[in-house]
């Protein structure tokens, strides 16, 4: 079957579009053909799928069709939806209908984690909740600062892991202006992103090729499964 990996959390500003372009963006440069969708009226993902260079690794996209999700191209093999905010309800019920993996970005800000808290709650006690995983993503992250120290305290209280932190750096917003990855330029440029990447790419079962796509460790825990 093919994966559907959801981008979701309801508070806006957190970093969603940046995380599902490169998750994205992984999966093409490891020999995938990945579709980048949005379930959202903004439509992020498809300006950003239009100012990317033709000659690179393919990520495809979608049309909206009146608010209801079309079917992926053919030759599709996973599907990274980026949502909008205020997601909840019978938007957020279709979503989780068809999502294999779940992805929450969120930042360590003390906004970010009330409401954050609220939706892992969601996840957790919604009817589909034995059918995906789910793991929370760190944005913006600046290391050794007190809200990072809150942030990693707080995580731990979830039922959900922390499989990444991602550093507060330019190079995705230089990136995202282009229409371009991590995986789209040298790997020496963005070692350091790279590298916080591993453990992401590990818990979506990403298997690196060959190329720029970085080494996953593997990871020696287990990722957490809701309770059925």
């Amino acid at each position: 079957a093919m994966p559907v990996i959801v981008i979701a959390n309801p508070k806006g500003g957190v970093g969603k579009s940046t995380l599902a372009t490169n998750v994205a963006g992984a999966l093409a440069a490891a020999g995938h053909t990945p579709m980048l969708g949005d379930v959202d009226r903004q439509q992020s993902s498809r300006q950003w799928l239009a100012l990317r260079p033709s000659p690179l690794a393919p990520i495809r996209g979608w049309e909206l069709d009146a608010g209801d999700v079309v079917r992926p191209p053919k030759g599709t093999t996973h599907v990274v939806l980026d949502t909008p905010a205020g997601l909840h309800g019978k938007r957020l019920d279709a979503v989780l209908r068809i999502a294999d993996q779940v992805l929450v970005p969120l930042q360590a800000s003390l906004f970010d984690i009330q409401a954050t808290h609220g939706f892992v709650h969601a996840l957790a006690a919604h009817k589909r909740a034995g059918s995906f995983r789910a793991a929370l993503v760190a944005m913006r992250v600046r290391e050794h600062t007190i809200a990072v120290d809150q942030l990693r305290h707080w995580t731990a209280t979830l039922a959900l892991p922390l499989v990444a932190s991602l550093r507060d750096t330019q190079n995705y917003v230089h990136l995202a202006a282009r229409g371009l990855t991590l995986w789209d330029v040298a790997p020496g440029r963005v070692a350091r992103d790279l590298e916080q990447w591993a453990p992401l790419l590990d818990w979506l079962g990403l298997a690196p090729a060959g190329g720029a796509a970085p080494q996953a460790t593997p990871s020696t825990t287990s990722p957490t499964e809701y309770p059925a």
